[in-house]
C-alpha cells in the first residue's frame, strides 16, 4: 500500500507533480481519476512495519543505554536510556493506533474508528513528555546539584555509537517512506511531513530523528566532562536532551489534537470537489461544502447544494447519486458524501435550522 500524500500543500512547498499538473494532490499518471487527494492513500503494512522495527531497535537501545548509563553513572545516558524507553513505549501505542484504526463502521461508530488512530497517537505523544522529558529534567537538575563524577565513560561511547547505527536503520527507513511518498505526490519531504493525516509516519520520523540528535548530546556532555572534570556538563547535556523531547512531544500532541478534533480537507481539494458538484447538470451552485477528515487516508464530505428550478426529484435523486459515484471514483481519499439541497438564496449555514427560528 502506498503512503498518504499530504493533507495540504502552500505553493512554495509544491514541485511540479509527476502527471505535470503542478497538482500535488493529482494522483501520478492518472488523469481518469482527477487525481487522488491528499487523504487518499493508506500506509497500512508499510507504516506498521516502520513501526515494528522502530519499537524493537528503542527497545535494545534501551537496555543497552540502561547498562552504560549504570556503569558510567552519567545523567546522559540515563536520560537516553529514558529516551529510549519512552520512544518505545509510543511505538506499542502507535502499533495499537493502527490497529485499532483499521476496525469497520459498525452500528455504533457508522463512520468507522478512523479516528481511534489519532487518540493513541496523541497518547503516545503525552508518554514521550511524560516518561523522556520529565526523567531527563530530574537527571539532569539532580547531577548539577550534586555534581557526582561519572565512572570510565568508554562503556558509553561504546554504547552510544551502537545505539547511533541501530537509530540510523530506523531513521532511514522511515526517512524512505517518506521520501517515496513525497516525491509520489511531487511535494518535498518537509511539506508531505507537516501535512500528511498518517501521524505513525510522523511520529517515526521526528523520534528517531530527535534520538539521533539526543545521542550526540549525550555524547557532547560525556565528553566535556572527561576534558574538564565538571559533572555540570553531563547534567546540562540530560536537560537538553528533555528539551528536546519535550518540543518534539508538542508538535506531535499538536499535531493528534488537531486530527482528533476534526481536521478539514486542504483547500485546494476542497475547491476540487465544489467545481466537480457545480459542474453536475441541473446544479446552479454549491453555496457551501464541508469536509472532515475521519481517519489516515478518509475524508467526509458534505455540501448544501443549489439545484435549478426545472429539477424534478428525480432529476435531484440522479444527480445526488452521480455525484457520489464520481467523487469516490476520483477521489481515492471520499469515503462518504451528503448533499442537501438548498435554496440559492445565499443564506446556506454549517449549523441546522431550529424549529424555533432561533440560530
Amino acid at each position: 500500500m502506498t503512503p498518504p500524500s499530504p493533507d495540504a500543500a502552500t505553493d512554495t512547498d509544491i514541485a511540479r507533480s509527476v502527471d505535470g499538473t503542478g497538482d500535488p494532490d493529482a494522483k501520478p499518471n492518472s488523469d481518469s481519476n482527477g487525481g487522488a487527494p491528499a487523504e487518499a492513500q493508506e500506509s497500512g503494512g508499510e507504516s506498521a512495519g516502520t513501526v515494528i522495527v522502530a519499537g524493537l531497535a528503542n527497545l535494545a537501545i534501551a537496555i543497552a543505554k540502561l547498562i552504560g548509563g549504570l556503569i558510567s553513572h552519567s545523567s546522559a545516558m540515563l536520560s537516553e536510556a529514558a529516551h529510549s524507553v519512552a520512544d518505545t513505549v509510543t511505538e506499542v501505542f502507535l502499533f495499537v493506533a493502527l490497529k485499532r484504526g483499521e476496525k469497520p463502521p459498525d452500528e455504533k461508530h457508522p463512520f468507522g474508528y478512523g479516528r481511534e488512530t489519532y487518540f493513541w497517537a496523541f497518547i503516545a505523544s503525552l508518554a514521550t513528555f511524560l516518561v523522556g522529558a520529565g526523567f531527563s529534567f530530574y537527571q539532569g537538575i539532580t547531577t548539577i546539584i550534586e555534581r557526582e563524577q561519572q565512572g570510565d565513560p568508554m562503556i558509553s561511547y561504546i554504547v552510544l555509537a551502537v545505539s547511533f547505527v541501530l537509530e540510523g536503520i530506523s531513521f532511514l527507513k522511515a526517512v524512505r517512506q517518506v521520501r517515496g511518498a513525497a516525491r509520489k505526490w511531487g511535494v518535498s519531504p518537509t511539506g508531505y511531513l507537516s501535512r500528511t493525516t498518517d501521524t505513525t509516519v510522523k511520529a517515526v520520523t521526528f523520534e528517531d530523528a530527535a534520538a539521533l540528535v539526543g545521542l550526540v548530546l549525550a555524547a557532547l556532555g560525556l565528553f566535556l566532562e572527561e576534558m574538564t572534570g565538571d559533572p555540570l556538563w553531563d547534567g546540562a547535556a540530560a536537560i537538553a536532551i528533555g528539551l528536546l523531547l519535550l518540543v518534539v512531544a508538542f508538535v506531535l500532541a499538536r499535531a493528534n489534537k488537531s486530527l482528533l478534533i476534526g481536521q478539514s480537507a486542504s483547500p485546494r481539494i476542497e475547491q476540487e470537489l465544489k467545481a466537480e458538484i457545480a459542474a453536475m447538470e441541473h446544479v446552479d451552485g454549491v453555496p457551501l461544502l464541508l469536509t472532515s477528515v475521519i481517519g489516515p487516508g478518509k475524508i467526509l464530505v458534505a455540501a448544501k447544494v443549489d439545484f435549478d428550478d426545472t429539477s424534478t426529484v428525480a432529476d435531484i435523486e440522479r444527480v445526488a447519486d452521480e455525484v457520489e459515484k464520481r467523487l469516490v471514483a476520483r477521489h481515492e481519499g471520499v469515503r462518504y458524501v451528503f448533499l442537501d439541497p438548498t435554496a440559492g438564496d445565499g443564506r446556506a449555514r454549517a449549523e441546522a435550522h431550529r424549529p424555533d427560528g432561533n440560530a
